[in-house]
């Protein structure tokens, strides 16, 4: 018989953290894309026609909610930062789930794509969102797959 781990609530979480959830009541994880390679090869115009702009996944309930459509600019929000990207709609999340992706800063001049300044007001960086306070006991990690965000509309 083989042990089972232990679940143990995301230290910015809405539990241990209801303080940041009355402002932040979504709660943000990461996903990598299938196009790129981390980082990597966004500056290849045929992968970059695919993806042009980073995205964050919602529920179109919490889309709804916020006055957000599909493929508007947003502003997601955490109490350690904000990053702008564009909204993509998807009905299989959990309505309080958002999903983020990492590594936009390449720009792609063959077909006019931007870069994205990594630390600048109109940043796509998403360690910009994650503290360095609440790390993982065992591996020292950042919490980059459960941590509590806001979306809103960006100007």
């Amino acid at each position: 018989m083989r042990p089972l781990p232990d679940f143990e609530e995301p230290q910015i979480g809405p539990v241990a953290r209801p303080d940041f959830a009355a402002c932040f009541p979504l709660i943000l994880t990461s996903a990598k894309s299938s196009l790129f390679c981390q980082t990597q090869h966004r500056a290849l115009p045929s992968l970059r026609k695919r993806a042009p702009h980073p995205q964050v996944e919602l529920h179109p309930i919490a889309a709804q909610t916020r006055g957000i459509a599909n493929g508007d600019w947003v502003t997601v929000e955490t109490p350690d930062g904000s990053i702008r990207a564009r909204a993509r709609l998807y009905d299989r999340l959990d309505p309080r789930v958002v999903v983020g992706e990492h590594g936009w800063w390449q720009s792609c001049s063959e077909i006019g794509a931007p870069g994205y300044d990594p630390f600048g007001p109109m940043s796509a960086n998403y360690n910009l969102l994650i503290g360095t306070s609440a790390r993982d006991q065992v591996s020292g990690t950042a919490s980059h797959r459960s941590y509590l965000c806001e979306l809103r509309r960006a100007a």
